[in-house]
């Protein structure tokens, strides 16, 4: 049996947002059994990634978004993911990101593709508020967020099952969201 989900596709000037498939999951799962997983929730096993991999998919067919993974133009090899998270145990719906491989860091990827996230969930899934949960280890994590235009905010909860050691940064709704 094959279920088909309608996963929207987001282009930036340099890259394609595109649905996750099966063959992404050996990107997803050599970030997660690496440290430099340790600011999402990693490393963890073959067995643990193939699971938050599989709920990534699911998260699409539940709330109708969901991370998206980040190809560049005229590839389709994964490089990173990005996207909208509202579990039921987070206080607020997120966006987040990470990138699978330090070659493609430091060229502005993760940013151009998380600002295609914040401008779909103002302008496509009309969101009201949303942040981003962020290690407070993750220098780059947090300088993201920052260029981004978010701002930490102390009051804000941070989610189960992450507890309350990160920070959270409120993206500011744009006027033209309003």
């Amino acid at each position: 049996m094959t279920v088909t989900l309608t996963t929207p596709t987001l282009e930036t000037e340099r890259l394609i947002l595109r649905a996750p498939k099966a063959a992404d999951v050996d990107a997803y799962a050599a970030l997660f059994a690496s440290e430099r997983s340790q600011y999402i929730g990693g490393p963890k096993n073959g067995e643990d990634a193939w699971e938050d991999f599989s709920y990534e998919i699911g998260h699409w067919a539940m709330r109708g978004f969901g991370y998206f993974t980040i190809t560049r133009k005229g590839s389709d090899d994964p490089i990173g993911g990005v996207g909208h998270h509202d579990q039921p145990w987070d206080p607020e719906k997120e966006i987040g990101w990470f990138i699978f491989d330090e070659k493609d860091e430091g060229q502005g990827l993760a940013f151009e593709a998380a600002k295609a996230c914040v401008d779909h969930a103002w302008n496509v899934l009309k969101w009201d508020t949303f942040v981003s949960y962020v290690d407070p280890r993750n220098a780059a994590s947090i300088k993201l967020a920052e260029r981004l235009g978010a701002v930490h905010d102390p009051d804000a909860k941070f989610p189960h099952p992450l507890k309350t050691w990160g920070l959270v940064y409120r993206h500011p709704k744009p006027e033209a969201a309003i």
